[in-house]
């Protein structure tokens, strides 16, 4: 892959966010003439060899409710083979059992592709005794489940990389209709891990563009209306602080993006959908250098010599997904902007600004409306997560296909 150099970026604090890099080739040579893979160049040239070997150290996450099978099959053909794939599922259990019909979609297709997957369902009753008894019962409602949201589904989806001993974390959602795009997504994760200085980095994918149907004929819009909204006021909240106006921030609701498995160990996951805004608003306010009296001390000396880097990738790809309705992306952009409200580090200015749009012109800030904040995974114990994982969730499977000279091949989770 061909991908743009970052030469430029925002740092707030410990934290650098690049600007947008484009792809310029999906499928480049396998190593260059000069083998260059560094950042000396406008365009940095990643060889296959090494965004494989990134893959084979990472998992993808893909939370699924309720999608359509035929959508899902296209989604799992997308993950390169070299990477482990996780399935979550939220879907409902009754009266008809969807996650039978989703485990079969991906039994088949791992057995055909010859490869593992680990699979549960999100509302086991044993996954939430697993995260109780680890140290996680913040994510566990009264009646004895995992919270019903996406959020949840991603902490779900990363314990089980971490458990793989992966170094790498990707999330795909399951309503993309072009498993094209799904390649492109998981290789620019992989170039940009390739390229980082840093072990605690995140890669967030930004689309080219998002077509509908206009008039019998398709129009490439460039944002959505969630996005375009979510990125503005993300931009003017670091422009407040760094005192220069900025277009740094273009994935403010970035449903793709992979994390190193470090640095996820130390991100707070919100609930639901504010899950990807809150990842880049918890990353300023703890270490930012924003506000430090109200975020307190932050003793992790490594982290914050090394720094983290946010990269942001334009895909070539233009992206089809499922369409939910504008109830479904007024409660994101909604959602995305009551974060922002919220924050410690929003000033009174943006505050007011953002309350006045959310109500059409009125002043007053809303409610708050953000879920559960989840504490850093690093404290919890995944051996004791495991443990009763494997003993007592019906819905937990690994899925093996066979190896040469084996009958069975070796569970991507290591159960003793």
């Amino acid at each position: 892959m061909r991908i743009t150099y970052p030469y430029q970026a925002e740092r707030l604090g410990a934290v650098r966010v690049y600007a947008l890099q484009q792809v310029f080739e999906l499928d480049s040579e396998p190593a260059s003439p000069e083998g260059d893979t560094s950042w000396g160049t406008t365009v940095s040239h990643v060889p296959s060899e090494a965004i494989i070997d990134v893959q084979r150290r990472m998992a993808i996450v893909v939370p699924c409710r309720d999608e359509k099978l035929k959508v899902l099959e296209g989604v799992l053909t997308g993950i390169p083979h070299s990477c482990l794939l996780i399935f979550v599922s939220n879907s409902s259990r009754d009266p008809v059992d969807r996650y039978v019909s989703e485990r079969d979609t991906v039994e088949r297709f791992c057995r055909f592709a010859q490869r593992s997957a680990v699979a549960v369902h999100q509302r086991d009753p044993a996954l939430a005794r697993a995260f109780v008894k680890a140290g996680l019962p913040e994510i566990v409602t009264p009646e004895g489940l995992v919270r019903d949201g996406k959020g949840e589904g991603m902490v779900a989806g990363t314990m089980l990389a971490l458990l793989a001993g992966k170094d790498y974390v990707g999330f795909i959602d399951a309503d993309n209709y072009v498993p094209g795009s799904i390649t492109e997504y998981v290789k620019a994760y992989a170039a940009d891990f390739h390229l980082a200085h840093s072990p605690y980095a995140m890669v967030r994918i930004s689309w080219r563009s998002k077509p509908k149907v206009l008039d019998g004929t398709l129009f490439f819009t460039r944002w959505g209306r969630t996005s375009s909204t979510t990125n503005r006021f993300f931009n003017e909240l670091i422009g407040d602080h760094t005192g220069f106006g900025t277009e740094a921030v273009s994935t403010g609701n970035a449903g793709e993006h992979a994390i190193t498995l470090e640095l996820a160990l130390k991100l707070r996951f919100a609930s639901g959908y504010a899950v990807e805004p809150y990842e880049l608003l918890y990353l300023f306010e703890q270490y930012g250098d924003i506000d430090p009296e109200a975020r307190g001390p932050v003793d992790d000396p490594e982290l914050m010599h090394d720094g983290i880097q946010v990269f942001q990738v334009e895909t070539c790809n233009p992206h089809f997904h499922e369409d939910k309705g504008r109830e479904h992306v007024e409660s994101m952009r909604r959602l995305s902007l009551n974060v922002l409200c919220h924050s410690s580090i929003c000033p009174p200015r943006l505050r007011e600004e953002i309350a006045a749009f959310l109500s059409d012109g009125a002043p007053a800030v809303p409610p708050p409306e953000l879920g559960p904040i989840y504490p850093p995974l690093a404290g919890v114990d995944s051996d004791v997560f495991l443990a009763v994982l494997a003993e007592e969730a019906q819905s937990f499977e690994q899925i093996v296909h066979p190896e040469r000279g084996r009958a069975r091949g070796r569970t991507p989770i290591a159960l003793s």
